[in-house]
């Protein structure tokens, strides 16, 4: 029952049990999941653990970060193993923990090693009990969750998937044990030679118990007695670390995920035209005793499903390869598998295929459609009914073909196939495309007349919807740029700089959802605001709402932040446009983020919007005033002291450049609407009131006499009040990296 409960001080324990973290802090690699900021690291500190699947290759940590689980929470913990456990087991854990609840007010965490080994009714019998949250369930699997696990199971759980450790995440476990003076071998001299430890490493493939494996026995095999004395030096050489560790056996289940894993890196390096790819995981097949039969009927398929019409050889080829092998077997069948391999990796592609399924598709959704009647069999029953009548034979026609009907009349004009633009498609498009248009000519032309019917736009309402979905399309395109500008995962961090109505917040929510999301807000209503929709989740969850300038910011004034927190990306909406020092506030954000963190932002630019002069006819006022006036507009949009015109998108790439951002991209955007200028708008732009930089009222105030600047306010408030416009806004959308990731 008890996992973790074998002591430390156990002379006979293996190097890598004893070695296994007891806190957080021990515990190396997986940043993606639980580094500072991230869910289940808020979760695991918080003790508001909700039931969680742990899904990754063996010596990734599932088990090891089970226990520091063990060790941190507050909960009652119960370890079970699947393939020793049953529906019994898994009753007389349920009430225990019914008991520890009851009478202890205390949760109980069950956590189950290899959980895919359970039955469906073993899976079953805990449901019940995972969804009313008498246990919360700790699983842990090599197997793909998503097809190995109960799915009522998986809906109730959070999924997160451990990856192979880094070489550095080897080297630093290597280290600990190497010194660790209490579980490791820190008491003796030891000393490893710099290629052994990296062959170690590199044998030991993301694996951290076969690298603890390997330098146990090579510490304890060198000596001829160990333990040795203490001063007694140790010394590890490649040629040990080689005999330790060994070849290491391929990784490879061919009922499990690592079968179809490794078929799927086999198929995607073909499409993607990389032959050094496909020979490596076809050999990583082949060495782990996978089917050829296999290998060659994926080949077969991807000949007409990934290259098809591009070059209608590579079916050939390959049907002839694997006829080969038939011939030939194993082993020099093999030349036959990198013939069709190498060929099918070098060949132009195209899926334009695929057409077929649309035409499918198209049979499934809609109605039954009618062959035209010149397309009928005329064999059976032309005279009765003329079925066949009109069909224009194309061999006694010029090139064999002319231009006539064949789709069914309801889908002329409906295109299935698309040829593609390489190989031999790209010989033939030309005359397809020719083909098509003539045929889609005469179709027309025969067509009988369409009526159609538009009432007239006379009412505000219709003037209002398309007012509305204007501005939904300019506002869903300035946030599918920000969000399309970065490469977010699913673990990330993410600052929303300045957020306001949600725009960036709940996308980037959605994006990252075991990550962290941190939503800057410099105004409290608005925190207020999207706090009543974070009640919706646990307190791991929810975003993190947070009051302030982002010109102000900084992590240590927020306790519900860790200090040593880096972001991984900063998005935001116009948060540089208003500040005075664009420059710092440049700097701020490259220090807020990961070594290999990105930033978007999307900046309107105002000295490219839309300026009223240009909305009133020159003639509205005397021409000198207007020559005046306009003068006065522009030196508004030029003021060097106003923050909010007195910069260039060259002046933000100069800052970012300074501030050490390797990569930036700037792209700039204009958006058109129809707006209505209501007498609000005119009196808070024509506003003469002091303000922190100068509005557009101020400007022309300060540049006309009275008598000017009334006659022009007259003209402006009679002329525009009301009246429908066509206003442009000018963005500015900022991409930078501090590195390549």
């Amino acid at each position: 029952m008890e996992l973790f409960s074998s002591s430390t001080n156990n002379k006979y324990e293996p190097l890598a049990s004893r070695m296994r973290p007891l806190t957080l802090d021990e515990y190396i690699g997986q940043e993606h999941i639980i580094g500072p900021g991230r869910l289940l690291r808020r979760a695991i500190r918080a003790d508001q653990l909700t039931s969680i699947i742990l899904y990754g290759p063996p010596g990734t940590g599932k088990t090891t970060l089970a226990r520091v689980i063990a060790n941190t929470t507050k909960s009652h913990f119960i370890t079970i193993n699947a393939v020793l456990s049953g529906v019994k087991q898994i009753r007389e854990t349920v009430e225990k923990a019914q008991e520890q609840m009851n009478l202890y007010n205390q949760k109980t965490i069950m956590f189950v090693d290899e959980v895919h080994r359970w039955n469906k009714s073993q899976q079953d019998a805990l449901l019940p009990w995972v969804e009313n949250g008498t246990v919360v369930l700790i699983g842990a699997t090599i197997e793909n969750p998503y097809f190995e696990v109960n799915r009522a199971l998986v809906s109730r759980s959070r999924i997160f998937q451990l990856t192979p450790l880094t070489d550095e995440n080897l080297f630093s476990i290597a280290s600990f044990a190497l010194t660790n003076k209490e579980r490791g071998y820190g008491n003796y001299n030891i000393k490893i030679d710099k290629n052994a430890l990296e062959h170690l490493v590199h044998v030991a493939n993301g694996d951290a118990r076969s690298l603890l494996n390997a330098l146990e026995l090579a510490v304890e095999t060198t000596p001829d007695n160990f333990p040795s004395p203490p001063e007694e030096l140790i010394q590890i050489t490649l040629e040990i670390a080689e005999q330790s560790i060994q070849k290491k056996a391929v990784l490879y289940d061919k009922e499990g995920d690592y079968h179809f894993d490794t078929i799927s890196a086999f198929i995607k390096s073909l499409r993607g035209s990389d032959p050094d790819a496909a020979l490596y995981w076809m050999a990583k097949m082949i060495y782990a005793g996978e089917e050829p039969r296999f290998i060659f009927r994926r080949m077969l398929i991807f000949a007409s499903e990934d290259v098809g019409m591009a070059d209608p050889n590579a079916l050939v080829i390959t049907q002839a390869a694997a006829a080969a092998f038939e011939q030939i077997g194993l082993p020099e069948g093999r030349f036959h598998l990198a013939h069709a391999a190498l060929y099918l990796s070098t060949c132009p592609k195209s899926n334009s295929i695929f057409g077929f399924f649309d035409a499918l598709n198209s049979i499934e959704k809609e109605a039954e459609m009618e062959v035209p009647n010149h397309l009928r069999d005329s064999s059976r029953d032309s005279q009765a009914f003329g079925h066949g009548r009109g069909y224009l034979y194309p061999h006694t026609y010029r090139d064999h073909w002319v231009a006539q009907q064949y789709l069914p009349s309801a889908l002329q004009g409906r295109i299935f196939y698309q040829p593609g633009s390489l190989g031999y498609e790209a010989r033939i498009k030309e005359e397809v495309l020719r083909k098509r248009e003539a045929q889609l000519a005469i179709m027309i032309e025969q067509q009988p007349e369409i009526l159609t019917f538009s009432p007239p736009d006379k009412n505000r309402d219709a003037w209002l919807r398309r007012v509305s979905a204007t501005q939904s399309k300019m506002i869903e395109d300035i946030r599918h740029e920000v969000f399309s500008g970065i490469s977010l995962r699913r673990h990330d961090r993410v600052l929303v700089a300045q957020e306001t109505g949600g725009l960036l917040l709940w996308e980037a929510f959605r994006q990252v959802p075991e990550g962290g999301v941190y939503a800057l807000m410099n105004k409290k209503e608005h925190v207020t605001l999207h706090t009543h929709y974070t009640e919706l989740f646990t307190d791991a969850e929810r975003p993190v709402l947070l009051h302030g300038e982002i010109s102000s910011f900084h992590l240590s004034a927020y306790p519900e932040i860790p200090e040593e927190l880096k972001f991984d990306a900063i998005i935001g909406r116009n948060t540089l446009t208003r500040v005075a020092d664009k420059k710092s506030l440049c700097e701020k954000y490259y220090t807020l983020l990961d070594k290999k963190g990105e930033l978007s932002l999307a900046e309107i630019i105002p000295s490219k919007t839309t300026k009223l002069l240009s909305l009133i006819p020159e003639d509205s006022l005397d021409p000198g005033i207007y020559k005046k006036c306009k003068k006065a507009e522009e030196s508004v949009y030029q003021s060097p002291s106003n923050i909010l015109v007195n910069w260039t998108e060259a002046d933000i790439k100069e800052f970012l450049t300074a501030a050490g951002f390797v990569t930036i991209t700037l792209k700039i955007k204009t958006y058109s609407e129809e707006r209505v200028i209501t007498e609000k708008d005119l009196k808070r732009w024509l506003d003469t009131e002091k303000k922190e930089s100068e509005s557009y009222g101020q400007g022309l105030r300060t540049r006309l006499s009275d008598k000017e600047y009334t006659q022009v306010l007259s003209v402006l408030y009679k002329q525009l009040t009301n009246s429908v416009q066509e206003w442009k806004h000018t963005i500015l959308f900022i991409y930078a990296k501090k590195n390549r990731r």
